[in-house]
């Protein structure tokens, strides 16, 4: 093999063996414990996306099922997808206690199981930027998508405090070589490489999502018992999981608005509504 075959070989990371290793930290725990808290911000993006009635919705990494119980409560018809069976059973748990129509689907965001163009609007919430091949999820997106619908997505901000929460995180437990960060999708210039081509209007708009907890302490505990990353980073730490959590402090103390009394952190996101050519 030569040097420059063997250095491509190495520059390229295993996509497949990074995606598995992603299911499994999101499998762990029980991202459902965070993610319902996050409601406001699937039903925020459906006004966004100015969801119809009867309009057929696709909800892409949909987790517990924020956003798909936002457009079914607007009469869409919603096929929810995650490729963990565990969350899709806890949205499809919270469509039945209300009452709301919607169809549950096990799917990988790289793989879509539709025919093109199938729906006339596909969300995703935090859930499809984590995709280890972006070009890849990016095209999925673009090819359900019927011409003229509309993809809307709400995405973390590099500056943000979750984008904070992952450097914190790699400074202890590295991220996989040659995998872009997730937090690219939450930067106008980075969707518009990977969607410009297929879309006649990408509108972007920073919002914020206030993390609500009972202090720090709170924080700490919910996120390492339920959130699979921060699961996942103490489980690989081990003994040295203390450094992690002193980090992990110091950053809550710089970005908690509240008192002593309570926690409340602003996480900036990049609300984005594509209008597909």
């Amino acid at each position: 093999m030569s040097n420059a075959v063997a250095t491509e070989t190495l520059a390229r990371p295993d996509l497949a063996a990074v995606k598995q290793k992603q299911q499994a930290a999101w499998s762990s725990g029980n991202y459902a414990v965070v993610g319902i808290t996050l409601q406001i911000v699937g039903e925020t993006l459906c006004e966004a996306a100015d969801v119809l009635s009867g309009e057929r919705v696709l909800d892409v990494a949909a987790g517990n099922g924020n956003a798909t119980l936002a457009a079914a409560r607007r009469y869409a018809r919603v096929t929810s997808t995650d490729y963990v069976p565990q969350l899709l059973d806890r949205g499809r748990a919270r469509a039945d206690a209300d009452g709301l129509a919607v169809e549950f689907q096990v799917a990988d965001a790289e793989e879509l199981p539709f025919a093109d163009g199938s729906f006339d609007v596909v969300l995703s919430t935090f859930g499809v930027m984590f995709t280890p091949n972006q070009e890849k999820a990016a095209a999925e997106l673009l090819r359900t998508c019927r011409s003229g619908g509309r993809i809307a997505m709400a995405n973390w901000t590099p500056e943000g405090f979750i984008g904070q929460l992952f450097k914190t995180i790699g400074k202890h437990v590295p991220p996989p070589a040659g995998v872009k960060s997730p937090a690219l999708w939450g930067t106008e210039a980075r969707l518009r490489e990977l969607f410009g081509a297929g879309a006649s209007e990408i509108q972007c708009s920073k919002r914020l999502f206030n993390f609500r907890y009972r202090s720090a302490d709170h924080w700490l505990e919910v996120f390492r018992t339920w959130y699979g990353p921060v699961y996942k980073a103490f489980a690989a730490l081990g003994d040295n999981g203390p450094a992690l959590e002193k980090d992990l402090r110091e950053l809550l103390a710089r970005v908690n608005r509240a008192d002593d009394a309570a926690l409340v952190v602003p996480g900036e996101y990049l609300e984005v509504v594509i209008r597909r050519a």
